[in-house]
C-alpha cells in the first residue's frame, strides 16, 4: 500500500483465507444449539464464468471431482445476473463434507488463477418453523454473515442480527452490514 492510498483513507482488501470455510461445522453445531437452525445439506459457491478453455476445463475438473462419490450429483446453473451457482448436496448429518466440497470448489478455482472470479458460498439451515437461512461467504473479504429470507423478497433482519451474536466467536463476521448483500434464490436455500 502506497503514501497516497493511506492519505485518502483507501486500504487493501482483505485476502481471503478459504480455511475459514472449515468454520461453518463448528458453527452449525453453535447454531443448532442455540437457535435450534439445522444444516439442510444444501450448499453452493457462487463465481463469474469465463469465457475460455481453461475455464471450461477446470469448471469440468470440478464438476468431476464433487461426482466422484457416491453421493447427489453437482447440479450448475445460471441466475439472472449471469452469475453461475454450483450446488453440493449431502445428507444434513454431514456437515463436515459439505464444507469440504466448498472449500474444495473455491479451492479449485483460485488455484486456477480464477479467485477473481469467485462471488460467495454458503450453506443452507433450517429452522424448527420451516425458516430457511444462509451462512454467506464472501470470497473478496474473507468474511461471514447470514441471510434470512422472507417471502415476497423481504428478509428477516432481526434473526440475521441473532445468528450473529450467536455464532459470532466462529466465524468473521462481516462488519460493515451494508455488505450483507441478499442472494435472493440462491441454490442450496
Amino acid at each position: 500500500m502506497g503514501f497516497l492510498d493511506t492519505l485518502l483513507g483507501r486500504s487493501k482488501p482483505a485476502r481471503p483465507d478459504l480455511d475459514q470455510i472449515f468454520g461453518l461445522s463448528t458453527a452449525a453445531v453453535t447454531l443448532e444449539a442455540a437457535t435450534g437452525f439445522t444444516p439442510t445439506g444444501l450448499g453452493s459457491v457462487c463465481f463469474r464464468a469465463a469465457e475460455g478453455g481453461a475455464f471450461a476445463r477446470l469448471q469440468a475438473d470440478v464438476r468431476e471431482l464433487l461426482d466422484a462419490d457416491a453421493g447427489p450429483k453437482v447440479e450448475i446453473s445460471t441466475d439472472t445476473y449471469g452469475y453461475t451457482w454450483l450446488l453440493a448436496k449431502h445428507p444434513p448429518q454431514e456437515m463436515p463434507e459439505l464444507v469440504t466440497d466448498l472449500h474444495a470448489v473455491n479451492a479449485t478455482l483460485e488455484a486456477g488463477g480464477f479467485g477473481p472470479h469467485l462471488l460467495c458460498s454458503l450453506a443452507g439451515f433450517q429452522g424448527p418453523d420451516g425458516r430457511r437461512l444462509a451462512l454467506v461467504y464472501l470470497y473478496k473479504r474473507g468474511t461471514f454473515y447470514p441471510f434470512a429470507p422472507l417471502p415476497g423478497d423481504k428478509r428477516d433482519n432481526a434473526l440475521e442480527l441473532q445468528v450473529r451474536g450467536a455464532i459470532g466467536a466462529d466465524l468473521p463476521f462481516e462488519e460493515d452490514l451494508g455488505r450483507w448483500f441478499p442472494v435472493w434464490g440462491a441454490p442450496g436455500l
